[in-house]
């Protein structure tokens, strides 16, 4: 049983649907570092993330460049375009450290989208979410600095963070250049400066706010 009902959003469909989804539902485990759901997978399935941490991202081997789309963690869908066009998503993904997914048919993914108002509730305005920054991230790239899209980066995860938990913990600097479109050396030079104002301290990597106001101050928009 993988008691769908523990997943925020879900707590409104019926125990029969539930019941479905427990059913066909598989988890899938992907250990740290390794090559999670590629574009074969989503045309034949639907992912909702259980646990864990999966970099979704575009590559260019002749710049051996990278750019991350979004960070798929806990209570996430993968793959909505596939799931609504039905053409291959041609991105990459990686899971960041051990991580769960509940793997189901796509298609009976998408009867439900067309029969369920339930499961349409909790679809739509993840959906909605998802387009949203993919917006953002768009933006920043083409209207900020590099400087200013790190600090945007460490204000939406103190939304997102659990008191006491370090911000964008367990990202390497590697990925947080990625994140916002820029070389790792960039973002660790960055993030000495921030130390050295007093607005971050970094200890084993890991990064905590010590000061929001001068975070704040610092946001150039």
């Amino acid at each position: 049983m993988l008691h769908l009902k523990s997943i925020a959003g879900f707590d409104e469909l019926s125990s029969s649907l539930i019941n479905e989804i427990n059913r066909i539902g598989k988890i899938k485990v992907y250990p740290e570092n390794s090559v999670a759901m590629d574009s074969d997978n989503t045309l034949k399935y639907f992912y909702i993330v259980i646990e864990g941490c999966i970099k979704v991202f575009q590559y260019n081997p002749d710049k051996n460049k990278e750019q991350t789309l979004y960070l798929l963690r806990e209570k996430d869908f993968f793959d909505i375009l596939t799931l609504l066009d039905e053409n291959p998503h041609e991105v990459y993904t990686m899971a960041l450290e051990t991580s769960q997914v509940l793997e189901l048919p796509i298609q009976n993914v998408r009867n439900w989208l067309h029969t369920n108002p339930a499961f349409n509730k909790a679809f739509f305005p993840y959906l909605s979410k998802q387009f949203r920054e993919i917006e953002e991230l768009a933006v920043d790239l083409s209207l900020y600095d590099t400087s200013t899209r790190l600090i945007k980066l460490l204000m939406k995860n103190l939304n997102n963070s659990v008191k006491n938990m370090p911000l964008l913990h367990k990202l390497s600097h590697e990925d947080i250049a990625s994140l916002i479109g820029t070389a790792r050396q960039v973002v660790s030079r960055q993030l000495q400066e921030l130390k050295k104002e007093g607005i971050i301290d970094i200890q084993r990597k890991n990064i905590h706010l010590k000061n929001l106001n001068k975070l704040i101050d610092k946001v150039k928009y």
